[in-house]
């Protein structure tokens, strides 16, 4: 019998005895270490032909042709018309680590070329068949020649050719059957390589780019060198992405920071996707940089709308020894030296140009957030006229200094996150000229309407205003976010806790019974089915009220359903006259703005469905009125996402792996590791807690100081909570 005291043993067997001894390390055949290298450079037809198109432009190429046929997978064809291959180098083209590129290590310091290892032609001929036609300037003909396995299958043979290489690579991972069947199940790869190309377009507008299907007689991507770089922005992706772009260029020549310079084209707030396209080149290579994608997507998140995403174009020239280009199979991503920084400077000046564009929005759920201010002019113009008039302003105590403006948003906790260097601009005011033009638009409702019971809900607000709270609330500062559901405010020499959604579903109440019959309207896109939703809601509270082990009764639901949607039917015309809330054919088309430049969570529809239904006193007209509002301004309130927030600890939620693992053994696994994370659910999060917290700053606090009246009950619940005393703070201090 065969002895097996070298193979290794398995997970289930018993351990084995002292006198068995381990495996053997043996050196791998050649053979087959080039097929897992091949394996790692070439992961998939779009791999191949980006290897390929670069080969191309590092030989000085004006034009580049890419056929494609079964998405790669049959056949990839690359022509160009540059410099050509010596027909002396032919036998050694395709062996591993040959190139024309370097000839020593140090060398890759200052590489300028996009390819330096000499493993992608190789590694080509390892997972299929690659035939080169080549032909080099002052030659009478070219030459022909195919590869298997890294060496010539025959010698080179004479034929006609025209300037430049083209390279075929026929069968792709022939020999790979697992890679082959993945591949083939999963969409074409044919829309990466069209991506691919497309982005090198941009980049390399003095070079001819085409790529088509095999056969085609249509090219998918067709530019002509020579244009300008918005040119071929629009040639590529369309005139409706250019009109929205806007040109921005940044650099830093601090060596204790950075060297770069960046030039580029990003999308303004018109701009409306669904995914970001980033198009990154540093030093004319094509790669991805996660880092600052993200960095980016964070500054487009206040001001684009919740469901819309960028369009970045980016050209970052470094020194070649601030660049590491080594780091990667595929050479996909780079190592920047100074990076956070180089990051943090790039954001800033896209931030600002944000900020700048904000006159050529053109839709209206949201303004513009603004940057790093410096003391607003209407401080200014006080002091002046103070000057102006003779009188001498009385000194006031240095425990009693405090901001007395409060639209002077120096001094917030955003202002301290910021780079020093933006310091000196000017904020940009606050969208709240509408705002007023709606307050005044809105304050004779009275005239259009005769209803006793609405008058005496609106009396009930005006009687019931705590007069401490209404100062505050019309001449306080705010100063940032303390938690989920707290925000600090100054007011005079006093800090508050401010409960925000308490705030903010007070405010909503009021705005609805004041806006009553005169809502503008939010129009769903696509009408949402009233059943689908109702059980939605139901699912929900019974898992909140009883817990997963309790079996569900579908044929309950369904029922109480049916009979919600039939009260609201009866009550349609009602909630869409009063209230600006339609509903047609048992789905939801409309909604009512209750606030200007604010949408509500649209994630809290069905319980908003389910409260209309259920909690609303339908029989007494004020009642009615009350309820249906107060069920309206809970909807709105702006409450925490139903998204856990995913910074510190709340990734922890977003891991891939978090049902085979246990809580604490989640805490301690690094959260560097993106591979556990689902990146796309933590920038949906991301994007939510970052458009709330917008949404609290630049469209709550403005709103509130104009229209809340604080009843009396907010002194004594918590909802403004003192927290700090100037004064008295100094007196701690004169004690020390």
């Amino acid at each position: 019998m065969e002895s097996r005291a070298s193979d290794p043993p398995s997970p289930t067997s018993p351990s084995p005895s002292r006198s068995s001894s381990p495996p053997r390390i043996r050196r791998l055949e050649a053979s087959v270490v080039n097929r897992i290298a091949a394996g790692e450079v070439i992961q998939r037809p779009s791999a191949a032909v980006k290897e390929l198109v670069e080969n191309s432009l590092d030989a000085a190429s004006t034009s580049v042709f890419v056929s494609v046929k079964d998405g790669g997978l049959k056949l990839l064809l690359v022509s160009d018309d540059g410099h050509g291959i010596r027909h002396e180098d032919l036998p050694i083209l395709c062996e591993r680590h040959t190139t024309s590129k370097l000839s020593k290590y140090e060398d890759l310091q200052t590489i300028k070329s996009m390819g330096f290892r000499g493993e992608a032609l190789a590694s080509m001929t390892y997972v299929g068949h690659v035939t080169v036609t080549t032909i080099t300037e002052g030659q009478l003909h070219g030459y022909r020649v195919s590869y298997r396995d890294g060496v010539m299958e025959h010698e080179p043979k004479p034929c006609a050719a025209v300037k430049g290489t083209q390279i075929m690579v026929e069968n792709l991972f022939y020999n790979m059957a697992a890679r082959r069947k993945t591949l083939q199940n999963s969409n074409d790869d044919y829309p990466k390589i069209v991506d691919l190309i497309s982005r090198f377009a941009v980049h390399y507008m003095n070079v001819n780019f085409s790529c088509r299907k095999y056969g085609s007689n249509r090219a998918d991507v067709h530019t002509v060198g020579g244009s300008s770089r918005l040119d071929a922005i629009r040639t590529v992706y369309g005139a409706s992405v250019a009109r929205d772009l806007m040109e921005i260029s940044v650099s830093d020549d601090n060596p204790t920071r950075s060297i770069f310079k960046m030039e580029g084209f990003i999308s303004n707030s018109n701009y409306l996707a669904k995914k970001t396209t980033m198009i990154l080149f540093i030093n004319d290579r094509l790669v991805d940089c996660t880092a600052l994608k993200r960095a980016v997507e964070l500054v487009y998140s206040a001001t684009l709308p919740k469901a819309s995403k960028p369009f970045i174009y980016m050209s970052i020239n470094l020194p070649s020894d601030h660049v590491d280009v080594n780091i990667h199979p595929t050479k996909r991503e780079v190592s920047l030296l100074n990076q956070d920084s180089l990051i943090d400077t790039i954001q800033s000046a896209i931030e600002a140009k944000l900020m700048s564009s904000n006159s050529t929005r053109i839709f209206q759920t949201q303004v513009v957030s603004s940057s790093l201010p410096t003391q607003i002019s209407t401080r200014k113009d006080k002091e002046h006229s103070i000057a102006n008039s003779g009188v001498q302003s009385q000194k006031i105590p240095v425990n009693q200094m405090v901001r007395t403006d409060s639209r002077d948003p120096f001094g917030r906790l955003h202002s301290y996150w910021k780079d020093g260097s933006q310091s000196s601009k000017q904020e940009k005011k606050s969208d709240l000229a509408s705002m007023r033009s709606v307050v005044v638009a809105r304050r004779n409702w009275k005239e259009n309407t005769d209803f006793t019971s609405l008058d005496q809900l609106v009396r009930e607000i005006d009687s019931n205003v705590h007069p401490g709270l209404l100062d505050i609330v019309k001449d306080c500062t705010y100063i940032g976010l303390a938690d989920e559901v707290f925000a600090v405010l100054q007011y005079n020499t006093y800090l508050y806790l401010v409960n925000v959604v308490n705030v903010s579903k007070e405010l909503m109440y009021q705005q609805v019974l004041r806006r009553f019959s005169k809502f503008n309207a939010i129009q769903l896109s696509e009408p949402a089915p009233l059943q689908d939703l109702l059980l939605m809601a139901l699912r929900d509270e019974e898992l909140e009220t009883r817990g997963d082990e309790t079996e569900t009764n579908d044929d309950l639901k369904e029922k109480i359903a049916l009979m919600n949607i039939e009260l609201l039917k009866e009550k349609e015309d009602m909630l869409e006259d009063y209230f600006g809330i339609k509903m047609e054919d048992g789905s939801l088309i409309r909604l009512p703005v209750v606030l200007d430049q604010y949408i509500p969570d649209m994630d809290r529809i069905p319980e908003f469905l389910l409260s209309l239904a259920n909690d609303v006193d339908w029989d007494d007209e004020r009642e009615c009125f009350q309820t249906v509002s107060a069920v309206l301004a809970n909807f709105y309130a702006m409450h925490p996402p139903i998204l856990p927030n995913p910074s510190g600890d709340g990734i922890r939620y977003y891991r891939k792996n978090r049902e085979e693992v246990g809580l604490e053994a989640e805490i301690l696994v690094d959260k560097s590791d993106e591979e556990q994370v689902d990146e796309e659910l933590v920038a949906e999060a991301e994007t939510a807690w970052s458009q709330r917290e917008w949404n609290i700053q630049h469209v709550l606090f403005p709103s509130m100081r104009l229209f809340l009246k604080p009843p009396k009950c907010m002194a004594t619940d918590g909802t403004f909570v003192q927290v700090a005393s100037l004064e008295k703070l100094y007196r701690v201090f004169e004690r020390c």
